[in-house]
């Protein structure tokens, strides 16, 4: 016989939750929840020992019992309608990243015109994670000290099913939106591109344009694949080309240009670097 409340033992389900019109679920019904950044999420919760109780919540993600969810700096906050009338509040904490940590994040990307031109397209590469790795931060939670977890239910085991169903959504979020991860540790969307522009400025790098005009609609015009998908990261180092006779010597600087737009698949895109009628993708600011 346990010595805990009926209402806080696991096996005591109280019946069916209160139907939500209208409430976030995720869009899995069935098998795998996780993609590409929400699999990459759930395997470090897994890794925390926190994934072993996240099925609890599945079903509640898959029904749409998440009334609202909202991701600020530090914070995820969620009502989640459970068996009782009044939905439960739930709160998900990562700490946030100073302005130290924060320069040095934003000076590593603008130092790098990929993934300037990435970030810039609505996409987090993965290879952000070993930049930031070299820099010693992490998107994710390094130990489950690093991650508050809190629901106003009577159930004292965390994750609660609430919290679990909470987690489902933030992982899927993340992969709609890839920069759900930049904002919990302290800089949304706008923000940080805005920073990013003005370190390429500052570091002489030309601006994007200001204007109404994505960027997304101008980026796409330089290498093909899905929309929001990154251009193809050139390799680090390339062999030395000399010209051919009667060849003009092409500076190596042009030449790098040149050979990521090839590696992207920019239509034209030859030795010179020249591609009629295009913005050079590699000085995107």
């Amino acid at each position: 016989m346990s010595d805990r409340p009926f209402w806080a033992q696991e096996d005591f389900t109280g019946g069916p939750p209160r139907r939500v019109e209208g409430g976030i679920r995720i869009h899995a019904t069935r098998g795998a929840v996780a993609r590409t950044w929400s699999a990459r999420f759930l395997a470090v919760l897994e890794r925390l020992g926190v994934g072993g109780r996240l099925s609890r919540g599945r079903s509640y993600a898959r029904s749409g019992q998440i009334v609202s969810l909202d991701v600020d700096a530090g914070a995820v906050v969620a009502l989640v309608q459970g068996t009782r009338p009044q939905p439960y509040r739930v709160r998900i904490g990562l700490r946030v990243w100073d302005k130290t940590e924060w320069r040095g994040v934003e000076q590593a990307l603008a130092a790098d015109a990929w993934y300037t031109a990435a970030l810039l397209s609505g996409t987090v590469p993965p290879e952000i994670e070993e930049l930031l790795d070299g820099l010693g931060l992490s998107l994710f939670p390094a130990d489950v000290a690093d991650l508050a977890q809190d629901c106003s239910c009577p159930d004292h085991t965390v994750p609660c099913k609430h919290l679990a169903a909470v987690f489902y959504v933030l992982a899927q979020r993340c992969d709609t939106d890839p920069f759900t991860l930049l904002t919990l540790r302290g800089r949304d969307r706008d923000t940080l591109l805005e920073r990013l522009r003005s370190e390429r400025d500052r570091t002489g790098g030309r601006s994007a344009p200001s204007g109404p005009v994505p960027l997304a609609v101008l980026l796409d015009d330089f290498w093909e694949g899905a929309p929001g998908s990154a251009p193809p990261r050139p390799p680090d180092t390339e062999p030395a080309r000399g010209p051919g006779p009667g060849a003009r010597a092409v500076p190596a600087g042009e030449r790098r240009a040149a050979d990521r737009r090839v590696a992207a698949g920019v239509p034209g895109a030859g030795p010179s670097g020249r591609v009629k009628g295009r913005v050079d993708p590699t000085h995107v600011g």
